[in-house]
């Protein structure tokens, strides 16, 4: 006999009725909140801080079309980390121009693992190597030396943003892989090579780029964790992201001199020497 089958008078060890009708239900779990998206970049501020960063740019340089051309890169490459945020469910990512500085891409939500991280920051530079296309063609088209320079600054824009340095993207591509060896690999790498460039920006008359990475370098020092959350490499991502790192930098270098070749001559020893002058290691 089942003794929930059969009723009976209350005892005196039971609650009374109005104490159970006084009793609050318990309360529903909370669910988490997600915060709210990022509705990005004003419309207004975002065409002020271009308009800034490229008559920045053209005081510095004298030349319209390097503007042109570095803030057309900046653009397109930041596009490409947007694509790459948006298909690996990190979006919908937004492009913020900082005047004086550059842009920076913005995702909603962190990578699923240190591979995603690795994908959304080569996108970068590879999708970025499309913006030499209309100087390509302007060459093309008019013969004009200019627009090779064009494609150039576009190609270099991209192979220094290879640079493992924090924050630039080679850090992002490299960076999990040192760290499978040991974090303090990783740590000590990103520490040498930051101040490295920060140097190659002070020699080279590059100030403001010198501040901003020696900036971002310090901050990287005072974090107490680099790695973001996520699933980290395993042994076949790590090769694949060496591999991909070394194929988009290759792919900058070969825009690069394929720009330089004809200010050269068609001599490719020339077009070196123009690229080596112009990254402050040549003679």
């Amino acid at each position: 006999m089942n003794e929930t089958d059969t009723s009976r008078r209350p005892g005196p060890w039971d609650p009374r009725p109005e104490d159970v009708a006084a009793t609050p239900a318990p309360a529903e779990p909370t669910r988490a909140v997600e915060p709210p998206l990022d509705k990005g970049q004003n419309p207004v501020w975002a065409v002020a801080s271009t308009l800034l960063l490229g008559g920045f740019i053209w005081w510095i340089t004298g030349s319209w079309v390097i503007a042109v051309a570095l803030i057309w890169g900046l653009l397109v490459h930041e596009y490409g980390h947007v694509l790459a945020m948006n298909r690996l469910g990190m979006g919908p990512a937004r492009i913020y121009i900082i005047p004086f500085l550059g842009g920076v891409a913005k995702s909603q939500r962190l990578p699923q693992s240190e591979w995603h991280g690795v994908l959304v920051s080569l996108a970068g530079p590879a999708f970025g190597l499309l913006a030499a296309i209309p100087f390509f063609a302007g060459f093309i088209a008019t013969g004009q030396a200019a627009w090779l320079l064009g494609a150039a600054v576009i190609a270099a824009l991209n192979l220094i943003n290879l640079a493992p340095a924090p924050p630039l993207d080679g850090s992002k591509a490299l960076g999990p892989v040192l760290a499978r060896i040991h974090p303090m690999v990783e740590r000590l790498a990103m520490m040498a090579v930051g101040g490295l460039v920060v140097w190659w920006g002070l020699v080279t008359g590059r100030w403001i780029l010198a501040a901003f990475l020696a900036i971002a370098l310090i901050g990287h020092l005072r974090r107490g964790s680099w790695r973001p959350d996520g699933r980290p490499l395993n042994g076949r991502e790590s090769m694949f992201s060496v591999g991909l790192f070394i194929a988009t930098t290759a792919a900058c270098a070969a825009v690069g001199l394929a720009a330089l070749m004809p200010l050269g001559g068609g001599s490719l020893p020339v077009a070196l020497d123009i690229a080596g002058r112009y990254l402050g290691v040549g003679a």
